[in-house]
């Protein structure tokens, strides 16, 4: 699908779908007429090959786009080698049924800090996901990893630290989490200019087609001095989601944003109709 412009969708099948699986929530997407979804992996990578085949045909003839997001169980800088292992198993194994999905992106959390200095922390990710996009290479999977930015100052994941980590690997590019910058500033990156700021520093690290091939998580988000607490319906929430859209069009950027709130399909559509309305 070429990406004619911004597409909105929803994180899992929407709310109303009749039944939660995916087919049923990509035909939903059409029917709601949003124009993505997000596969939800959260808990682990269930589904087989043929039911991913079948993903692909539907997505297919609604034309709606897809993504993947892979485990939350995901640490590549664990102090376990088998944990480790296990996580470059899940987002292996989130990109290679993902892309029988049709898929073109796969989001995942990096990894925490713990004890370690960022800049170790840094270079250990770093190697790990060379060394998945060379497997991937190799194998013939066409997708893109995309490390999100993280909504807590204990997780892996600032702006800068993803940005910088993108720059340096071929087919990884960022999931531009803006519920998360909110939270993990404790109420800062915020406004028009900061928002602004965020798509300049994409643009400037990575360049134009960055811009032109986003994957973003917009939602409401609670928050305190430890970052994120839980996520919220935007009108529930202080985001400037208006500022927020205008600086997406102003941008002219493109890709997938993908609604992560509460009321996944309500807020989907609030923010495509809000950006159609600018």
């Amino acid at each position: 699908m070429s990406q004619r412009g911004l597409f909105f969708g929803t994180a899992g099948a929407p709310y109303s779908s009749a039944q939660g699986t995916t087919v049923e929530g990509i035909r939903r997407v059409k029917e709601l007429a949003l124009d993505c979804m997000e596969i939800e992996f959260v808990r682990g990578v269930k589904m087989g090959v043929n039911s991913a085949k079948k993903v692909q045909i539907t997505a297919a003839s609604q034309n709606v786009a897809l993504s993947v997001h892979a485990p939350y169980y995901i640490n590549l800088n664990s102090s376990e080698p088998e944990k480790i292992d296990s996580s470059m198993k899940r987002i292996y194994d989130s990109a290679y049924i993902g892309s029988i999905c049709g898929a073109r992106s796969i989001v995942f959390h990096p990894a925490y800090y713990q004890k370690d200095k960022p800049e170790d922390v840094f270079s250990k990710v770093l190697q790990k996901l060379q060394e998945l996009t060379v497997r991937m290479a190799d194998e013939n999977i066409d997708v893109v990893l995309r490390p999100e930015t993280t909504g807590k100052p204990t997780q892996f994941g600032s702006l800068d630290e993803t940005l910088n980590m993108c720059s340096q690997l071929d087919k990884v590019l960022p999931c531009i989490d803006f519920a998360h910058l909110h939270a993990r500033s404790n109420g800062k990156e915020n406004s028009f200019e900061e928002f602004t700021a965020v798509l300049e520093k994409v643009e400037n690290t990575l360049g134009k087609e960055a811009l032109e091939n986003m994957h973003m998580h917009i939602s409401g988000i609670e928050y305190g001095p430890k970052g994120e607490k839980k996520h919220l319906e935007l009108e529930r929430s202080d985001l400037r989601y208006i500022e927020l859209m205008q600086a997406l069009k102003d941008f002219r950027a493109k890709g997938l944003v993908i609604s992560e709130s509460p009321d996944n399909e309500g807020d989907a559509l609030l923010l495509k109709r809000t950006y159609q309305g600018l």
